[in-house]
């Protein structure tokens, strides 16, 4: 399965939105965690980055798992990527760790919508859910994601 190429299936269109709903996990998993590690006392800003960006990641989920309800396809529950998140992945707990970590897991879902909406678009194939549907939760989503992005780097800009 590559994003490279059309995409040909229903089953092939399942499984790549559920890539998405594991990447928006892990971003909301590792929000989740910073989050929990941050003083809010002491940083504010970026407290409510994190807050926000769990959120967004907890709404993008859903909102991919409802396409993918209309697939008729199973997804990975939110439970087991989170351990493997806490498992796998300790990003610095520093606020410039913290901040690039967030930084990459924006830019990482930002381009991999950018390259599905490319993909769903090359396609010729006609999917048992609405393309139109389709293609606006998703470009939603990477717009969402794009702000994401503008939101880490203002933050960075704003401390260096």
């Amino acid at each position: 399965m590559s994003l490279t190429q059309p995409v040909a299936s229903d089953h092939q269109l399942a499984r790549l939105l559920q890539i998405g709903i594991v990447l928006e996990e892990v971003v909301e998993a590792r929000a989740g965690k910073h989050a929990e590690e941050t003083d809010e006392a002491t940083d504010p800003a970026l407290e409510a980055l994190l807050a926000s960006a769990s959120e967004e990641s907890a709404d993008h989920r859903r909102r991919l798992e409802a396409l993918v309800d209309d697939l008729e396809a199973e997804t990975v529950p939110f439970e087991e990527i989170q351990m493997l998140v806490e498992a796998q992945y300790e990003a610095d707990k520093d606020f410039d760790g913290v901040l690039y970590d967030q930084l990459c897991n924006e830019e990482t879902a930002y381009k991999f919508y950018d390259d599905l909406i490319a993909s769903i678009e090359a396609s010729d194939t006609t999917f048992s859910i609405d393309r139109e549907r389709l293609l606006e939760v998703l470009r939603t989503i990477r717009a969402e994601e794009a702000d994401g992005v503008e939101e880490v780097t203002d933050l960075m800009e704003t401390r260096q």
